[in-house]
């Protein structure tokens, strides 16, 4: 993937067979840009919240209202997917506030989408992984802000007669 990049196209594989699930992970995403994070982000999220339509409705959802349907393993997979998310964030040094708001959101899935039915339809309606962009989005725009902020300005030179 080239650095110019806004969309990301899937993970890119090949990891040894010892290696383990950290390394691989913070491998597989060492090289990023923060614009190909939040392009991957936005990705993860979608398919997990907005992946489908309910027909003849404006009602989205996404694999992590598939999933959820199976007790246990679903919300444990959905939730591992979600902490990808948070995973970049800690990558860009995300403040312990933001980082402790996108577990919240991932904690309060895990918990109460695990829940029979009552968690089916929080599922339907929480969409964590589209909190956790946004504020992983919200994050990098006032990273950038400050960046910008503090790059010195360059003089006028010329001058007026």
């Amino acid at each position: 993937m080239n650095s110019s990049s806004q969309t990301y196209r899937g993970p890119r594989m090949g990891f040894g067979a010892n290696k383990a699930a950290t390394d691989f992970l913070r491998d597989m995403t060492a090289d990023m840009t923060h614009q190909q994070r939040l392009a991957q982000v936005r990705w993860i999220a979608g398919m997990m919240d907005n992946q489908f339509r309910v027909p003849g409705t404006n009602l989205r959802f996404g694999w992590d209202s598939i999933l959820g349907l199976f007790p246990g393993i679903g919300d444990v997979l959905t939730s591992a997917v979600s902490l990808l998310i948070v995973h970049h964030a800690y990558q860009t040094k995300a403040s312990p506030l933001t980082m402790g708001r996108m577990l919240g959101n991932v904690g309060v899935d895990f918990v109460v989408g695990a829940i029979p039915l009552v968690g089916d339809l929080f599922d339907f309606a929480f969409k964590a992984n589209l909190k956790n962009a946004r504020l992983l989005e919200r994050h990098l725009t006032r990273q950038a802000e400050k960046a910008s902020a503090s790059r010195p300005r360059l003089a006028r030179t010329g001058t007026r007669q």
